[in-house]
């Protein structure tokens, strides 16, 4: 849960790189919650001492009247809820929802945001003629020897990345060698991109996959290890250094103050070169816990 009795002050190192970066997925695994508790949830966090660090609701577009349904209650004229919709197998269906539930619900609750898959140019072509410029558009790749020519067509029509960090066994977490790869194209096409599963976490841990008491174990990554990754890599720091950071399983490896962030007392990344990295490189993260992130930046000292 988490803990408004014992936080301490926020600093600015922390506030530039976590502003809205948690798009809260609480209806997929491994939370998996029924949409009036996901819902619930998102209503909650959204006046909170922590409410800084939260981002768009994440629905899929086919569930879109269950969460009206479930939602509107909580609509206020002016205070708009961000929603980001995962788009179904037909795009123009999926575009049909949005379009009308946008023109339903102005100034209340407004999907801002689309997420989907792409495999192939073609794939990314077609998305790119269905869905207007204006809608963030987050496509996750594969990260496999076509990846780059993928990354390369998302940019060529202005549309973003999106990787998987891990999910709910063992298997489905990238190589570490995958992430950097994966971070490199994407610095390198200046291709804005977010992140999503597995990264529940500040810091690269040892943890239980699912919550269930007999649940698999296995190593996660961190969201603080990934999004400096990203910041260095922009600096050109050494891959091998790079792939040091995000192994790292060490919180007292990071030190955030009201100028940037230390790593291992030697590498710096300023107030100004967090903020740059989270407007035009990693913009978010999805995670079904919102809670989870808070308070472990909170036993580790960081809120």
């Amino acid at each position: 849960m988490v803990n408004h009795m014992n936080s301490t002050p926020t600093n600015n190192a922390i506030r530039a790189l976590l502003t809205g970066v948690v798009d809260y997925a609480g209806l997929f695994p491994p939370s998996g919650l029924p949409m009036k508790d996901a819902v619930r949830n998102y209503a909650k966090y959204r006046s909170t001492e922590y409410k800084w660090m939260l981002g768009r609701f994440v629905v899929p577009a086919s569930r879109l009247e269950e969460f009206y349904t479930a939602a509107s209650e909580f609509f206020i004229d002016g205070d708009e809820w961000r929603i980001s919709a995962l788009a179904g197998s037909d795009i123009y269906e999926t575009m049909s929802l949005i379009v009308e539930f946008n023109a339903e619900n102005a100034g209340k609750a407004v999907i801002d945001s689309i997420e989907t898959r792409a495999d192939t140019r073609s794939e990314i072509e077609h998305l790119s003629d269905a869905i207007p410029r204006h809608m963030l558009t987050f496509c996750e790749v594969p990260l496999d020897g076509a990846m780059g020519d993928l990354i390369a067509t998302l940019a060529i029509n202005k549309r973003f990345a999106k990787i998987r960090m891990g999910g709910v066994r063992e298997d489905l977490f990238p190589k570490t060698s995958q992430i950097l790869r994966f971070i490199r194209t994407c610095i390198a096409a200046n291709l804005p991109f977010k992140a999503t599963a597995g990264l529940h976490h500040p810091i690269r841990c040892f943890k239980p996959l699912t919550y269930e008491d007999d649940a698999p174990e296995g190593m996660m990554n961190g969201f603080l290890n990934f999004f400096l990754a990203v910041g260095f890599m922009k600096l050109a720091f050494k891959r091998s250094l790079i792939k040091e950071l995000l192994l790292d399983e060490w919180s007292e490896s990071f030190i955030f103050d009201n100028s940037g962030v230390l790593w291992r007392q030697e590498y710096f990344l300023s107030i100004a070169q967090l903020e740059d990295l989270r407007r035009h490189n990693v913009l978010s993260f999805g995670s079904c816990s919102f809670e989870e992130p808070v308070a472990d930046l909170q036993e580790i000292g960081f809120l």
